[in-house]
């Protein structure tokens, strides 16, 4: 395998711009939950904050969070709810280091990249977009990651829509290359329905062909997980054999169903206030160092604004590989309007495009 990581380049702290720097300030939260006007909020980029003369790494930085400056003098990065009265929040909204704030949004560049040519056709992803040696890279790179990262999958339901996604994705589970699935309730969902009546939405999720009275199959299937207690419990009662949910459970994997005010039921496991899903997400995407969001555009917008371009692993900066994938350009591209800059995106129908990650990686039989 040829796949290697990207070196980082941490910035020249030598430099006479760094040394003319001030040390960072801050000011004390008034307030629980109140921040003093004028914060620094973070980004998905390396962060560093100038501190007693030392430059240092904001290591837990991520997308639209607070810094701050604890009584040891380290950086912790939290959310703005997560202020409590009387912590020195810092200040700050330049990022070259006037106010002791400097922002490295090139440390996976390579010189050689730096210089390339500045004017060029198709940088954008789109249905024109050829995509073969993305599918390559990816490859690789969830090799690699199988062995030395943490691989996170973002779900939508229709995943568990069609018979060779849903097999596809239980044989990545299964064959380790999912550590964490962030998901709604309707994926879980139609994935036992799936499993129990082998359709979604009342569908067969093989033929297509609707079932005499399918569309009740999603609501029984809710029913009987409530009256079963669990997901878990649903699984060992009805003897469920195959799918995504029964993957996660048998190898016992994080799957984080954040709820929505449209669903139906829920199931038990779904998180229904919003903060607590947030929490349960996070957790998960602190971990990981790719993230692969599949036909869930608030989701995938949720997971990529609190994923950071990097993480710190053993003392050494790496990068955090982030793709959407969806039919939609629209869907794609939003993800980079909202601000996860390092996102791939590819254009494709997401049943295809996991049925064709499971070929490449030879992870069984579909």
């Amino acid at each position: 395998m040829s796949f290697t990581l990207p070196h980082y380049h941490a910035p020249d702290f030598t430099l006479e711009q760094f040394h003319q720097s001030p040390d960072v300030s801050t000011l004390q939260a008034l307030r629980d939950g109140v921040a003093p006007k004028g914060f620094h909020s973070t980004s998905m980029f390396p962060e560093y904050y100038k501190v007693g003369g030392q430059w240092l790494l904001a290591e837990e930085s991520r997308m639209d969070c607070l810094v701050i400056l604890d009584e040891e003098g380290r950086l912790q990065v939290v959310e703005g709810r997560r202020v409590s009265k009387g912590d020195q929040v810092v200040m700050g909204r330049t990022e070259h280091g006037e106010e002791g704030i400097y922002v490295h949004d090139s440390g996976f560049i390579s010189p050689e990249d730096a210089n390339g040519d500045k004017f060029v056709f198709r940088t954008g992803r789109s249905r024109e977009t050829a995509f073969s040696r993305d599918y390559d890279r990816l490859y690789e790179l969830l090799q690699y990651e199988r062995e030395h990262g943490t691989i996170v999958f973002v779900l939508g339901p229709a995943v568990a829509f069609d018979n060779d996604s849903r097999r596809a994705m239980q044989l990545l589970i299964e064959n380790g290359y999912v550590d964490g699935i962030l998901a709604g309730n309707a994926l879980a969902t139609h994935d036992l329905e799936a499993g129990y009546f082998k359709t979604a939405l009342g569908q067969n999720i093989y033929t297509q062909e609707s079932m005499p009275n399918g569309h009740y199959n999603h609501l029984d299937i809710l029913n009987m997980v409530r009256e079963c207690g669990s997901i878990e419990a649903f699984i060992e009662q009805e003897n469920i054999k195959d799918g995504i949910v029964y993957a996660m459970v048998k190898q016992k994997k994080t799957l984080v169903l954040g709820g929505s005010i449209r669903d139906d039921g829920p199931m038990p496991e779904v998180y229904a206030n919003v903060y607590e899903a947030q929490d349960a997400m996070r957790a998960v995407v602190r971990k990981a160092t790719t993230v692969i969001s599949l036909a869930t555009q608030l989701h995938s917008i949720a997971t990529g604004n609190m994923t950071p371009s990097f993480r710190v692993v053993d003392g050494e900066v790496r990068p955090v590989f982030i793709y959407s994938v969806d039919i939609s350009e629209f869907a794609v591209n939003k993800l980079k309007d909202r601000g996860s800059l390092t996102a791939t995106g590819i254009v494709t129908n997401v049943q295809d495009f996991i049925v064709n990650v499971a070929k490449g990686l030879q992870v069984g039989k579909l």
